[in-house]
């Protein structure tokens, strides 16, 4: 099968087709190129949305991913972020191996196939020529055929003629002679001509046009493997790169099969538990009865060595809510300071102290006093959520031992913070060793440097830490401070959902949320509910009512000037009676005598609690 041999009249329709297997293999081209660039595009599609959903650095949302599925989403994302690099590699490979080399064979083939048809051109011409030429003198030879018999016509008809001279007759016959011997030339030149056309006919059409034809079909052939090499070639791209995006996939498996809705539940335990006991139940208040309470272990008038039993762990208190809190801590929020109390004095001179709350000194009102003005003040707040949105609205940042929190979220915010500054040490005394071993090198080759220039920089590393040290120990003192009161909170505390969505910070001057004796956290006159109690009976049960026993002692480490409402006047190295320790809000409750007693900052003092009366 040749296309010499069957296709040797079809030069244009080879022509056509040629060109026409050329223009394939350029579509081909193109569909590879726009390949590449859609794989590009998707690459970068992909890594643009992996990093879209990656999560923020120093955001809430990286605090989420610490749950087992969104750690799973992350690493999909990551995945996700190869699979989009498997992309870029097909699209690199397919330019390097199919469209660099195809574009390069186009080109030589253009150049081939032109080559062999200027060939068959000139291989046309030259026979065309051929038979022109033979055209010609056969032309000729017809011709002095047809003037030869005229001249010996004419020349008959002259020698028959009686009345032409003989030499007219003789110059017709020898131009009849010349005519003949012009045709017989003419003749013997067409002869040699068309012989030399059907070699060159044969030539032509069984050497010539074969070859030049079985070269472009060779050359088709090759352009033909071409084309399905260059398919394997662009399967085997994309063959290449399916290991490796299967082990994304499985990447993508593996982190879905290592979600656990165990650990995530555990983790928001973790987040959001508030180490409060769930509030005990409402004592049914009949209205239907005067407002006389009995003696009884729940009435507000009963002896403290009756009353002072607290509720086990776990169990119901069983003081009367005043409203919402028992009778020793509506005493604390009537007599205890609203202000939070002044930091110790630099020095133990007593010029150095500080003058504490700025309200002038009053004299003590009466209780009955008190609890009229805490009953007739109209409510700002109507519910416990608007107070802790309201809250949050007064207060500008957040303590800085995150009293603000509920007691576990405490604990954790203090211990991260005393991590933090333990590694702010630990690089710092890095520094500190590495700054003094190039001093010593200093001091033992002094060309290389003055040990002294050192000096500035190793004093000031060491004051940064001996601040971080301090403020480790105050951290460490707050969080020593939560972890040992959180174990021995037995009461079930009484939330009143101060603490629904987010704990809401402490507030000072303004209303003020403070922890009582028992733990539980009530609110000042502003804050609480409208309660319907008549404040004579209130004071005939608080009348009677025996003083609280000394829990310890304490020493005066300064002097403190009480001159706010419900503080106590101290002198530095005085001893008092502890009656209610510091319950997180840096007030101790003491007692001078019988009829004196008072808040002082916990900071002023140095507690001895006597255990005995601590456990019980």
């Amino acid at each position: 099968m040749s296309w010499g041999t069957e296709l040797w009249d079809q030069f244009d329709n080879l022509e056509k087709h040629t060109q026409w297997g050329i223009d394939i293999l350029e579509k081909y081209i193109k569909f590879v190129k726009e390949r590449t660039e859609i794989e590009v595009s998707y690459a970068k599609q992909l890594r643009n949305l992996s990093k879209k959903y990656q999560p923020k650095k120093n955001s809430k949302e990286e605090e989420e991913y610490r749950y087992t599925a969104c750690k799973a989403f992350l690493s999909t994302l990551n995945e996700m972020n190869d699979y989009a690099g498997q992309h870029e590699v097909v699209s690199e490979n397919l330019t390097s191996q199919i469209l660099a080399g195809l574009a390069r064979y186009v080109q030589e083939l253009k150049q081939e196939r032109k080559s062999h048809f200027h060939d068959g051109r000139k291989a046309q011409q030259h026979i065309e020529t051929c038979w022109k030429q033979l055209e010609s003198s056969k032309r000729r030879f017809e011709r002095d055929c047809k003037e030869a018999d005229r001249a010996q016509q004419y020349f008959e008809k002259m020698d028959a003629d009686i009345n032409v001279t003989k030499a007219d007759v003789e110059k017709a016959r020898q131009q009849a002679q010349v005519r003949h011997q012009m045709a017989e030339d003419s003749k013997a030149d067409y002869s040699s001509i068309l012989q030399k056309f059907n070699h060159e006919q044969r030539e032509y059409y069984h050497t010539h046009i074969p070859h030049i034809f079985q070269k472009i079909q060779e050359m088709e052939e090759r352009r033909i493997v071409r084309l399905g090499e260059s398919m394997k070639t662009y399967a085997e791209v994309d063959r290449q790169v399916i290991p490796i995006i299967g082990k994304c996939l499985d990447g993508i498996v593996k982190a879905a099969e290592c979600i656990d809705e165990k650990t995530d539940s555990q983790l928001v335990i973790e987040a959001y538990k508030s180490g409060f006991e769930p509030p005990g139940d409402i004592e049914f208040e009949d209205y239907t009865q005067p407002m006389k309470r009995t003696v009884s272990e729940n009435s507000l008038s009963n002896s403290r060595g009756e009353g002072k039993a607290e509720p086990k762990f776990g169990g119901k208190p069983k003081g009367k809510l005043w409203p919402f809190i028992k009778k020793n801590k509506l005493m604390s929020l009537l007599t205890s300071p609203h202000q939070p109390p002044p930091p110790p004095p630099a020095s133990a001179s007593p010029s150095a102290v500080p003058n504490g709350p700025q309200s002038p000194k009053q004299q003590k009102e009466p209780l009955s006093h008190r609890f009229n003005e805490f009953m007739t003040s109209k409510p700002k707040i109507h519910c416990f959520r608007s107070l802790k949105r309201g809250l949050s609205l007064k207060l500008g940042a957040a303590p800085e031992d995150f009293s603000n929190l509920p007691p576990e979220q405490r604990r954790k915010k203090l211990q991260q913070k005393v991590d933090e500054l333990n590694k702010e040490i630990q690089k710092e005394m890095d520094q500190r060793e590495a700054i003094t071993k190039m001093k010593d090198v200093y001091l033992k080759n002094p060309q290389m440097g003055d040990p002294a220039s050192l000096d500035h920089k190793l004093t000031e590393v060491i004051q940064n830490i001996d601040k971080l040290r301090l403020e480790a120990q105050k951290f460490e003192a707050w969080l020593a401070e939560v972890e040992g009161r959180l174990p021995a909170r037995g009461e079930q505390r009484r939330q009143s959902g101060l603490y629904d969505a987010q704990p809401a910070p402490t507030v000072n001057n303004c209303a003020q949320a403070r922890e009582s004796p028992d733990g539980s956290y009530t609110e000042e006159q502003s804050q609480e509910s409208e309660v319907k109690v008549l404040a004579t009976d209130f004071d005939d049960e608080f009348d009677d009512e025996e003083p609280l026993p000394a829990i310890g002692t304490c020493k005066a480490l300064y002097t403190f000037d009480g001159q706010n409402e419900g503080t106590i006047s101290v002198v530095e190295g005085e001893t008092l009676y502890v009656i209610e320790e510091d319950k997180g809000d840096g007030w101790t409750r003491i007692r001078r005598n019988e009829d004196e007693e008072g808040y002082v900052p916990t900071s002023y003092v140095e507690v001895y609690l006597d255990k005995n009366a601590k456990d019980s």
